[in-house]
C-alpha cells in the first residue's frame, strides 16, 4: 500500500527526483513594486540547485510566484518585468496599437475621464481607481496555457496564493480556479484596484490578512522554508504626505498580521533591504536595482542554501533542473475556436460581434485579435470593461487540430463618459476643454459626442457617430468657433482678426480601424467677421471682409503608427487632403473652385537606447483664382491646426503669419531620452513659399531652428521652447504646460 501511494506522488509530480527527499517551499511576501526583488533571490536559487517543490504568495508575491510556477524561470520574468510598460499596465487605458485615431486623440487630450451614471445603479464591482483591465490581459497572456479553472497542484511546481474577503475580513486561499484571476484577486490594493468578487465574497489584497504565507506552504506539506520579505522600517507621521502613502500605511500596518509567527517557521528567512522604494516604484532605474538588492540579499544566505542542498542529498556539482518538477504545457500561439461564448452580452451585441469580425467556430485566433475584439467590444459596443479567456475544451476538430473555448466577457454598459483637459502656455494663458460622450444603445450602435473649448479660442462641436458592423464609420458633425486671433508679417503684429466660424460636415463615408483614418466629405462653413484691427501701415490697410460662406468637397487619409502621441520613438505619421472649395457647389466667384493640397510625411527612426531621429516633409498649396484671405495659407506655431485649420507649424515663428498659396517645409528633430520622461528636443527647419510654384525658389529659404526641455507626465507635455527664424529675426520662447487641444 506505501509503495502503491508513493508511486502514484512518484507519477503525480512527474519527475521529482527522489520520492523520500524533503519538499522545499519558497514564500514571497506582498509589497507592490518592492516584490521585484522576489526575482533576484530566484535567481540565486536557481545557482545554488535549490529544488522548489511548492511555492506561496501574497499580492506581488502571488505574480511572481504565480508566474514561476508555471514554469518560467527567473531569467524569463527578469525579461517580462523589464519588458512591460507599467505605466499603462496599472491603467485601465486602451492599448494604443488598437484604438481608432480618434479615441488615440482622446487619450492624449484629455486628463480626467469620468462615467455618469445618472442615477443609474453601477453593476460592475467598483471600489478603485482602476478596475484592472490591462492587468487582467497581462495575467491571462502570462499564464497561458493554464487559464482553465484548474487544481493549482497540477501546476509545473505546486502554488497557493491569499486574498482577504472584506466582507467578513476573513484570509481566502487560492489552492485552484483560474489563475489569472487568483493574481489579481491577490493583488488588488484596496482603494487602488477594484475588489474581485467571486460569488458572495469581496476578495482584496492578501496582505491584509497573511502577508507572508509562510503557514500555508507548511500546510501543503514543506519540510524546509525559504522565505523572502520586503517590509521595511515603519513610516513616522511626517513621512505620510500623500494619497499613495497613506494606502501603503494602512497595508503595511495591516500586514504585521501573523507575520512574526510566519517568519518564526521560516528555515532561511531572506529580508531584503527595499529602503528608498515603494509600492508604486515601477520605473525602469527600481526595477533594476530592487531586482540587484534581491540577488545580493540572497548570496548573503550562500552559505545556508548550500547547506540546505546538501541535507536534501543533491551533491556539489550535480546539474539539476529541479525548479520545474513538470514540464510546462506548450504554448500556442494560435488556437482553434471549438467553442465561442459570449456572457454578459446581448444577442445583437453578439451578433454584430461575430459579423464585424467574422468569427465561427473552427477558425483560428490568437491573442492579438481577441485584444482587438475586446477593445471593439468597448468602443464600438459601449462596454465599460471587456476581457477574454483561451481554454481547451478537450474536443479535437476534423482536421485533428485541438479545439479551444473561447470566451468573451463584457462588463456594464458605458453611461455618459465625461473628459476634462487643461493646459497652459505663454501666448493663450489658459484653455480648459471638456468632452462629453452619450452612448445610444440601439440596435445599430450610435454614439453623441460633445466637445466644449474656453479659453482665446472658443470652440462648441457636436458629433453623431453611427457604428454599422463594419469599419465604417459615417459622421455628422457642427463646429462652432470664435477665433481672436493676431497675423503678423516679418514677426511685427499686423492684424487681428475676430470671428465666427459655423461648420457643418457630413461624412458619409468614413473608414476608422487602428492606424487608418480614412473620409470623403461635403462641409458647409459660415464666416462671420466681427473685428479687423490693423498696425498704422498703409499697406496693411483694408476693410472689415464681407461675411461669407464655402461649400467643400474633401476627401482626407491619416496614417499613425508612431508608438507615442508627442514623443515618439519609431512608426510613421501620413497626412494627406483634398479639397474642392466654392460658394455655390461648383465655382468660386464665378471662376473654377479653389483647390487645396496639403500634405504631412514623418519617420522616427530609434538610434540607440536615449536617441531617436525624426525627418518630416510637409506643405500646403492653393490652386485657382484669388483664393479667400479665410482660406489662406497661415505658418507659425508648434502644431498642425492650433490656432486655425490650415495652420502649418514652422520652427521659430512663436506666432502666425500669412504666407503665399504655395508652401513647402522640411524639418529635422532629434529627441533626446534624458531618461523616459526627461526629454531634449532639437529641431532644424527649411521652407519655401510663393505665388506660384515655379517660383519657389527664386524667394530665399526661411531657415528655422529650436531647442526645448520637456517633461512627460500623465497631465501632458510639461516643457519649454527658445527657438529663432531668419523670417522674423527674434528669439522666440514658448512655454507648454499640458496637452494641446
Amino acid at each position: 500500500m506505501i509503495m502503491a501511494m508513493c508511486l502514484c506522488l512518484s507519477q503525480t509530480t512527474m519527475g521529482q527526483e527522489k520520492s523520500g527527499r524533503k519538499k522545499v517551499a519558497v514564500v514571497l511576501s506582498g509589497g507592490g513594486a518592492k516584490g521585484m526583488a522576489h526575482i533576484g533571490v530566484l535567481k540565486v536559487l536557481e545557482r545554488a540547485g535549490i529544488p522548489i517543490d511548492i511555492i506561496t504568495g501574497t499580492s506581488m508575491g502571488s505574480i511572481i510566484g504565480g508566474l514561476y510556477a508555471c514554469g518560467n524561470r527567473a531569467e524569463k520574468l527578469d525579461s517580462i518585468v523589464r519588458a512591460q510598460d507599467w505605466t499603462y499596465v496599472l491603467s485601465d487605458k486602451d492599448d494604443l496599437s488598437h484604438q481608432s485615431l480618434h479615441e488615440r486623440e482622446k487619450q492624449n487630450t484629455y486628463v480626467i475621464t469620468l462615467s455618469l451614471n445618472l442615477g443609474k445603479k453601477p453593476s460592475d464591482v467598483g471600489g478603485g481607481i482602476i478596475f484592472g483591465k490591462n492587468i487582467n490581459t497581462l495575467f491571462n497572456a502570462l499564464t497561458k496555457p493554464y487559464n482553465d479553472s484548474i487544481d493549482f497542484s497540477r501546476l509545473p511546481i505546486p502554488f497557493a496564493c491569499v486574498a482577504t474577503n472584506i466582507i467578513d475580513n476573513t484570509e481566502y486561499v487560492f489552492h485552484s480556479g483560474v489563475l489569472s484571476v487568483a493574481m489579481r484577486a491577490s493583488m488588488s490594493i484596496p482603494g487602488a484596484f477594484s475588489p474581485v468578487r467571486m460569488g458572495d465574497m469581496l476578495l482584496v489584497d492578501g496582505g491584509l490578512r497573511n502577508n507572508y504565507p509562510a503557514d500555508i506552504a507548511r500546510e501543503m506539506g514543506a519540510d524546509y522554508i525559504i522565505g523572502v520579505t520586503l517590509q521595511g522600517k515603519g513610516k513616522t507621521a511626517d513621512e505620510i504626505v500623500s494619497t499613495g502613502a497613506v494606502i501603503s500605511q494602512i497595508v503595511d500596518v495591516n500586514c504585521k498580521n501573523k507575520y512574526e509567527d510566519n517568519v518564526a517557521i521560516t528555515d532561511i528567512p531572506i529580508r531584503v533591504n527595499t529602503t528608498g522604494y515603494g509600492t508604486a516604484s515601477f520605473n525602469a532605474a527600481a526595477i533594476d536595482t530592487l531586482i540587484r538588492r534581491g540577488e545580493e540579499t540572497a548570496m548573503q544566505h550562500w552559505d545556508e542554501l548550500v547547506a540546505l542542498r546538501e541535507k536534501l542529498g543533491i551533491k556539489p556539482g550535480q546539474r539539476t533542473r529541479i525548479l520545474i518538477n513538470r514540464k510546462p504545457l506548450v504554448q500556442v500561439e494560435r488556437h482553434k475556436i471549438g467553442e465561442l461564448r459570449f456572457v454578459n452580452m446581448t444577442e445583437s451585441d453578439e451578433t454584430f460581434i461575430r459579423r464585424k469580425f467574422r468569427l465561427r467556430e473552427g477558425d483560428s485566433i490568437d491573442n492579438n485579435r481577441a485584444d482587438l475584439i475586446t477593445t471593439s467590444m468597448r468602443l464600438d459596443l459601449f462596454y465599460k470593461t471587456a476581457g477574454f479567456r483561451i481554454e481547451d475544451n478537450g474536443a479535437t476538430l476534423a482536421d485533428g487540430s485541438k479545439a479551444a473555448k473561447v470566451i468573451f466577457t463584457a462588463g456594464e454598459k458605458k453611461t455618459n463618459q465625461v473628459g476634462v483637459g487643461v493646459r497652459f502656455d505663454n501666448e493663450e494663458m489658459v484653455a480648459l476643454q471638456t468632452n462629453a460622450s452619450i452612448p445610444l444603445h440601439t440596435k445599430q450602435p450610435m454614439e453623441l459626442d460633445f466637445t466644449l473649448r474656453l479659453g482665446k479660442r472658443i470652440m462648441a462641436r457636436a458629433d453623431w457617430a453611427f457604428h454599422p458592423v463594419n469599419f465604417h464609420r459615417p459622421t455628422a458633425s457642427y463646429v462652432f468657433r470664435h477665433n481672436d486671433i493676431n497675423i503678423y508679417e516679418f514677426g511685427d503684429k499686423s492684424y487681428n482678426l475676430t470671428y465666427n466660424q459655423h461648420t457643418v460636415q457630413l461624412a458619409p463615408f468614413k473608414f476608422n480601424v487602428r492606424n487608418f483614418d480614412i473620409s470623403i466629405a461635403a462641409e458647409w462653413n459660415f464666416y462671420d467677421f466681427r473685428n479687423l484691427l490693423m498696425d498704422q501701415l498703409p499697406e496693411h490697410q483694408r476693410n472689415l471682409p464681407d461675411n461669407m460662406h464655402t461649400i467643400s468637397y474633401i476627401g482626407q487619409v491619416n496614417y499613425n503608427s508612431e508608438d507615442e502621441w508627442f514623443f515618439p520613438r519609431r512608426g510613421a505619421r501620413f497626412f494627406a487632403r483634398y479639397s474642392y472649395i466654392t460658394d455655390n457647389f461648383v465655382k468660386m466667384k464665378d471662376h473654377t473652385g479653389i483647390r487645396e493640397y496639403s500634405a504631412m510625411w514623418r519617420m522616427s527612426f530609434g538610434m540607440g537606447k536615449h536617441f531617436t531621429l525624426q525627418p518630416m516633409l510637409y506643405g500646403r498649396m492653393l490652386f485657382g483664382e484669388n483664393p479667400p484671405f479665410i482660406v489662406s495659407n497661415i505658418i507659425g506655431g508648434e502644431w498642425f491646426g492650433h490656432y486655425v485649420e490650415q495652420q502649418q507649424p514652422f520652427v521659430g515663428i512663436g506666432h502666425v503669419e500669412q504666407a503665399w498659396d504655395k508652401f513647402v517645409a522640411a524639418q529635422l528633430k532629434g529627441q533626446i531620452n534624458l531618461t523616459q520622461n526627461n526629454i531634449i528636443l532639437l529641431k532644424v527647419a527649411a521652407g519655401q513659399n510663393a505665388d506660384e510654384i515655379k517660383d519657389l525658389l527664386d524667394h530665399s529659404t526661411m531657415l528655422g531652428g529650436s531647442v526645448g526641455y520637456f517633461y512627460n507626465t500623465m497631465f501632458g507635455p510639461l516643457g519649454a521652447t527658445l527657438s529663432y527664424c531668419n523670417l522674423n529675426k527674434k528669439p522666440d520662447f514658448f512655454i507648454n504646460l499640458g496637452f494641446v487641444f
